[in-house]
């Protein structure tokens, strides 16, 4: 009798001190100590060596190397200025008395300054199509003094790509980089003429890459960055911390119409090889298929009961006698890669495509019902004024 009343007042004597505990706790919290909980972390290991986070102290050597290439491109042109339309009217003549025949129309002349960049000893200078566009007479200054008319050997809307020559001795010509190899955090530099003011250096990094649908250029694959870009810069260069050149300087992003770190170049890959085939052709040889394609979004393979992690290109029309036709590709396929690539949207295929020249041999992967097959099509010279068929 006495062990249970023994237990009887222990369990009573647990139970109020839970309670009491439990009180203290909700009032006073910081009474009872609680154990922090277990932070999982992930620690990189002890470095041997000590790692350089900062860049180098001065980029005057890659300076050094590019900017004697690196040219201001004056641009000319003589423009018509209509007369005021009231001089002719009878009724302005009969408040002021203007009896004199219609004015003859009035000629002015209009600057503007933009820069390019020697590529050749021969004289050949890559610039932008909008830096001399109209102009009726084009000056280089080179950054040594010299200056000397250049003419157009030819230019690319499609890619804003013009090529000027030059006829001077001991030309000072840039190294070509590899645009290709660039990564996003790449310190870069951009050479030009910013407002006329001369030559100018300025530095950043490379901001992303493969930039398009910027209603710029058709073909448009630009490196963003966020060196400062100003007018007067179309042209220039773009270079690495080695003074190769990756690029060529061409529009900006801005509200104001000055630098806000949003700026744009055609990287060398693209911009050499434009520049290569209007030196040799005339004008750009670009691959053509003559297909109308969407990228295939989830929603339209779910429309069509297609798997979703299925990639590639829908073929929405086909023109009749293409090279696409010709190859037996019709509408409602899927093109899932192009000479072994991958596709992900429309213009990686615009770009495969055109970077073929008329003649060349494409294989592609074909999704066709629940069967996957290989075709092949030969690529036809891209007509002038093609539509969104490629």
């Amino acid at each position: 009798m006495r062990f249970r009343s023994a237990v009887v007042f222990v369990a009573q004597t647990i139970t109020l001190g839970l309670a009491a505990a439990f009180v203290l706790t909700v009032l006073w919290p910081g009474l009872i100590p609680h154990k922090a909980p277990a932070i999982q972390i992930i620690e990189a290991p002890p470095s041997p060596t000590p790692v350089r986070v900062g860049g180098p102290v001065s980029y005057a050597g890659a300076v050094d190397r590019a900017a004697p290439a690196v040219v201001n491109v004056n641009t000319a042109r003589v423009v018509t200025v209509q007369p005021n339309p009231f001089f002719g009217d009878p009724l302005f003549q009969q408040f002021f008395g203007n009896t004199e025949p219609l004015a003859p129309p009035d000629k002015r002349l209009e600057t503007s300054l933009g820069s390019g960049v020697i590529i050749s000893k021969q004289g050949y200078i890559l610039t932008n199509r909008h830096v001399i566009a109209k102009a009726d007479a084009i000056q280089v200054v080179l950054r040594d003094g010299r200056s000397a008319p250049a003419k157009v050997v030819g230019s690319d809307p499609d890619t804003d790509i013009a090529v000027l020559k030059v006829n001077l001795p001991d030309l000072p010509v840039i190294t070509l980089g590899h645009s290709d190899h660039i990564r996003i955090g790449d310190v870069v530099l951009a050479i030009g003429n910013p407002f006329g003011v001369g030559q100018t250096v300025t530095m950043g990094i490379v901001s992303a890459t493969g930039r398009s649908r910027l209603g710029v250029s058709r073909f448009d694959n630009f490196i963003q960055t966020d060196a400062p870009i100003n007018p007067g810069n179309s042209g220039g260069a773009l270079v690495d911390t080695n003074g190769d050149l990756i690029g060529i300087n061409t529009l900006i992003v801005s509200q104001s119409g000055g630098s806000q770190g949003i700026g744009f170049a055609i990287p060398t890959s693209l911009a050499v090889n434009v520049m290569e085939q209007i030196i040799q052709y005339g004008r750009p040889l670009r691959g053509w298929l003559g297909i109308d394609a969407h990228a295939l979004t989830p929603q339209i393979a779910q429309a069509l009961g297609i798997k979703p992690f299925v990639h590639g290109i829908i073929v929405i029309g086909v023109v009749r006698g293409g090279p696409a036709a010709k190859a037996g590709i019709a509408p409602g396929d899927i093109i899932l890669s192009l000479d072994g690539k991958p596709l992900d949207d429309g213009r990686q295929a615009l770009l495969t495509i055109s970077g073929h020249r008329p003649g060349d041999l494409i294989q592609m992967r074909i999704l066709r019902g629940n069967r996957i097959i290989a075709l092949s099509a030969t690529t036809a010279e891209r007509p002038a004024r093609a539509t969104q068929l490629e």
